[in-house]
C-alpha cells in the first residue's frame, strides 16, 4: 500500500492526544484510523488488475472495475 504512512500519521497524533489527555480526539482518531484502513484497502482492490489478455508474449492487463453484465 502505496498510502499507508497515513496510519502512521493518524497513530502519531492519536499518540500525541493520548500523551495530552485529549481523551475525545484520541477516540475519534482511532475510528478515523480504522476508516482509512478500510478506504485504503478498498482502493487497492480497486487498482489490481481484474483481467489479464494474451499468450504470454504480448499480454495486456486491464485495471479497474469489470464492466456490469
Amino acid at each position: 500500500m502505496g498510502n499507508k504512512w497515513i496510519l502512521d500519521v493518524l497513530a502519531d497524533l492519536k499518540a500525541f492526544a493520548d500523551a495530552n489527555d485529549m481523551h475525545r480526539l484520541a477516540q475519534q482518531l482511532e475510528t478515523t484510523s480504522t476508516v482509512a484502513a478500510a478506504e485504503l484497502i478498498t482502493a487497492a482492490r480497486l487498482e489490481a488488475p481484474f483481467a489479464v489478455y494474451g499468450d504470454g508474449s504480448k499480454s495486456r492487463i486491464r485495471f479497474g472495475k469489470a464492466a456490469e453484465s
